[in-house]
């Protein structure tokens, strides 16, 4: 029960890695706020985490709803008074294509979900993370932002700008007890990964479960590392 008391949002938390993640901090004690669009996956997420005993609460949100982040902020602070742990893990792959052949909407949107809302979540919890004893943001980010992957550039192009984002958020916020750090699974079993790589065998690649652990050290409150691009299963003990 390592975070035991302590409460915990998770965007994307309807499946994949943000379903894992929540799981996982519900095993350690969190309370966990879920937020994604399905109600049917967050509801399923739910049942999961009240069979291991943990409580969670559901927000069905589209996280590029600017205003209803803003809202989601002052309901966390009239309900908690805090916030311990943020998991950024909402994402979106857009298409793979030329890049004169993406269409604006397409492009906008990718931007939207990886980044601008990832910077509306910022803006909003912030304040509630620097309420907290050992705040703890975890921005989940890709290796494709840092290397030239032809037809990847909407994607790499929106995780390299939350690179260089959350880098800057985590040195303005070097003097406070909050630590912030981005976090690359690399290949995982999940419905973005198969949109990308349609003839894979699925079975050939993690499922997003192997990465808990890493997910929870990164979320505790002896987490001293902050501003890191941590990949894989490499966080610290």
């Amino acid at each position: 029960m390592r975070l035991q008391g302590r409460i915990a949002l998770v965007t994307g938390a309807s499946r994949g890695l943000g379903a894992a993640a929540a799981l996982a901090y519900a095993r350690e004690g969190a309370h966990c706020v879920l937020v994604a669009r399905t109600v049917g996956g967050l509801e399923e997420v739910d049942d999961q985490i009240k069979a291991v005993g943990g409580s969670a609460t559901l927000v069905p949100l589209d996280v590029t709803d600017g205003p209803g982040i803003d809202r989601l902020g002052a309901a966390l602070y009239e309900r908690f008074g805090k916030l311990d742990v943020l998991l950024g893990n909402a994402g979106l792959l857009g298409v793979l294509a030329p890049i004169g052949h993406i269409e604006p909407d397409t492009f906008e949107r990718v931007m939207a979900v990886n980044v601008t809302a990832n910077w509306r979540l910022i803006r909003s919890l912030d304040p509630l993370l620097r309420r907290s004893d050992a705040g703890r943001a975890i921005f989940v980010t890709s290796g494709i932002s840092r290397r030239i992957a032809p037809y990847w550039s909407a994607y790499a192009a929106s995780k390299a700008a939350l690179d260089r984002m959350v880098a800057i958020y985590a040195a303005e916020s070097a003097h406070t007890p909050v630590r912030i750090n981005l976090y690359n699974p690399g290949p995982m079993r999940t419905k973005m990964r198969k949109q990308a790589f349609p003839g894979e065998d699925p079975e050939t690649v993690p499922s997003p479960e192997v990465h808990a652990e890493a997910l929870i050290r990164l979320a505790l409150p002896s987490c001293t590392i902050n501003g890191e691009w941590v990949a894989g299963d490499s966080a610290p003990a």
